[in-house]
């Protein structure tokens, strides 16, 4: 599919979305709706109810919505003057407002139409059923009743939303639907999702005591308990061995900074709104850090450099703050305070190459360490319409940089996709898709290529000519936060960690009083080797022991009775079966080669 270009399952849900908007209209003729998009997993549309709906009204709308499919042989659009538009949507102050933005832009006001037939009636009615119009910029299925199967979409929930997404804006509520191409694939996706609701990070997060939120602390500021403390440490652990490896240097900036590094970096205009409010100061303002490269670009500018010190490679594990808005935190896949996996390459055109593609092999080596099997890169370019906007205005340098990463996917044969208009402002990025071990799509990892804030920030090295020149920079987050990465991979291990990961790797069981010792004994040997081991020296009975450690996902559990003494051997079980009899150096052994390896 080339870049712009509207898939078919993209316009059946766009398609969908009017259909739920029509059916609304048609139940609750008092109804507004405001905005109605394509999803990744079907649609939804905002509506402001004059009585609130329930749940259980989704079932009316749905059959409604089939209904009018079934009569729906055409969707047409044409263009229209401000004043039919605004007297079409008189009596809806949401699509008032949208005319309002679209005529700002200088951009034409288009209305689609659906129905039995393209004898639509003039002037548009908004809602005459069995013909419906909206505000819309078209991308829709050409004949409904033939293009959708009437199976193969169903409403799915309510949510509130704000107008806009604004708080300070009216509450609205949100229709979700699912929508595939065929019942069969709704039905997967469905089967698929109750096995996400088992695995919901915030639910095993919670009963692995992982990690905790607390209104004192605020929203969006997670608390690492001990479990999860452990997962994020050995992440960082993995990531750093990896950077040390590729000739990384680790480097440590402060939790704040001042606006003036942030206006020259061109974070604050761009970004100024996911940024906390500004903290006044010594007759300055300072912001929480929410990215680490303005303070990275600032080590580089240290000290001189020369073409000889490229490619450097800073690597740092930081916290970063972001003010997402309330109604979009999740659990610990979207927060306000985050670790990031992150680095900047520093190098010369030449060296860009090899540079962008080791990093992406990195991506391939964490893939195969957690067992993701597949995954996408997507390549996201910009919109030569915006630049100067939401893009810095350098024509010449994004054709370049666009066409350098294209030429080492191409080269890498990696897989990829190409997206116009979702690049960073400063470069062409990419993003990293995967897919769970049941299927579920997750973005968790950027690389980014920047050529614009390294001038911004003077920084130069110089040349084997002598001539001073800027470097190209590299953005890279391969885990990209640990609080995304845990998250999702709660939900590809179901909880059940590799030994490496786990937070409890071993438990210890003696059966009775009389092991006590020699359960206290081998505990102690793998705690001496950073072995994160337990040891249930509890009143429960033997079986609800091991029942409690089956239940808390723990890899291995070692037994010991009255024959593993006599034998002078301990019993190994793992979450899975039972492995048998074993001296205790032989299961030492084999839990240090396993976690060494991360198998």
């Amino acid at each position: 599919m080339k870049p712009n270009e509207i898939s078919p399952i993209e316009m059946q849900r766009h398609t969908l979305a009017h259909l739920l908007a029509a059916a609304v209209l048609d139940l609750y003729p008092d109804a507004k709706p405001t905005i109605g998009p394509a999803i990744d997993n079907g649609f939804y549309y905002d509506f402001e109810f004059a009585t609130p709906i329930a749940e259980t009204d989704l079932k009316d709308i749905e059959k409604r919505m089939r209904k009018l499919l079934s009569t729906w042989k055409m969707i047409t659009g044409k263009e229209v003057a401000e004043k039919d538009a605004r007297e079409l949507f008189k009596n809806n102050p949401y699509k008032l407002e949208l005319i309002d933005e679209i005529i700002a832009k200088g951009e034409p006001l288009t209305i689609y139409a659906a129905g039995p037939d393209d004898k639509v009636p003039e002037p548009y009615p908004q809602n005459s059923i069995p013909y419906f119009c909206d505000l819309c910029r078209g991308g829709h299925s050409e004949n409904p009743s033939k293009d959708i199967p009437a199976d193969s979409f169903r409403l799915s929930r309510l949510a509130g939303a704000y107008w806009r997404g604004s708080e300070k804006n009216k509450q609205l509520t949100r229709i979700y639907g699912l929508a595939f191409e065929t019942k069969k694939k709704l039905d997967e996706y469905e089967v698929m999702m109750k096995e996400a609701e088992k695995r919901d990070h915030r639910k095993l997060g919670k009963e692995m005591d992982l990690f905790d939120f607390d209104d004192d602390v605020g929203p969006g500021l997670a608390l690492w308990l001990p479990n999860g403390a452990a997962i994020a440490e050995q992440l960082e652990k993995l990531a750093k061995e990896t950077e040390f490896a590729g000739d990384y240097h680790i480097v440590k900036t402060p939790h704040i900074a001042k606006d003036t590094m942030y206006i020259k970096s061109g974070h604050l205009p761009y970004y100024e709104d996911t940024m906390f409010p500004p903290m006044e100061y010594e007759g300055g303002k300072y912001y929480l850090k929410a990215m680490n490269c303005p303070h990275h670009h600032k080590i580089f500018a240290a000290r001189p450099k020369s073409y000889r010190d490229l490619p450097l490679r800073l690597a740092e594990y930081g916290m970063c703050y972001r003010h997402e808005k309330s109604g979009e935190l999740f659990g610990i896949m979207r927060v306000r305070a985050l670790n990031m996996n992150d680095a900047h390459i520093y190098c010369t055109d030449e060296q860009f190459a090899s540079e962008f593609r080791a990093v992406n092999d990195m991506y391939l080596k964490y893939f195969q360490i957690f067992g993701i099997d597949k995954y996408i890169m997507r390549f996201s370019t910009h919109d030569p319409k915006k630049l100067g906007q939401k893009y810095v205005d350098e024509p010449e340098l994004w054709k370049k940089t666009e066409d350098m990463v294209r030429k080492v996917l191409v080269d890498s044969k990696i897989p990829f996709v190409e997206v116009p208009n979702e690049a960073a402002f400063y470069g062409p990025k990419i993003d990293v898709q995967v897919w769970s071990a049941i299927g579920r799509e997750f973005t968790l990892a950027t690389n980014q290529v920047d050529f614009a804030v390294p001038r911004r920030f003077g920084l130069e090295y110089v040349d084997s000519d002598g001539k001073q020149k800027t470097p190209l920079c590299i953005h890279r987050a391969p885990l990209g936060t640990h609080e995304r990465f845990i998250g999702f991979l709660i939900e590809h291990y179901g909880g059940n960690f590799p030994l490496w990961l786990a937070p409890v790797q071993v438990k210890v069981i003696p059966i009775g009083d009389a092991h006590i010792e020699a359960a206290t004994k081998i505990h102690a040997s793998l705690r001496a080797l950073m072995i994160r081991s337990e040891i249930d020296l509890s009143n429960n009975g033997f079986g609800k022991k091991v029942r409690n450690a089956k239940n808390s996902r723990v890899p291995y559990f070692i037994i010991i009775g009255d024959k593993d003494i006599a034998a002078g051997k301990v019993t190994l079980e793992s979450r899975e079966k039972q492995i048998g009899q074993m001296t205790a150096e032989e299961v030492v052994n084999k839990f240090v080669e396993e976690i060494k390896e991360r198998r």
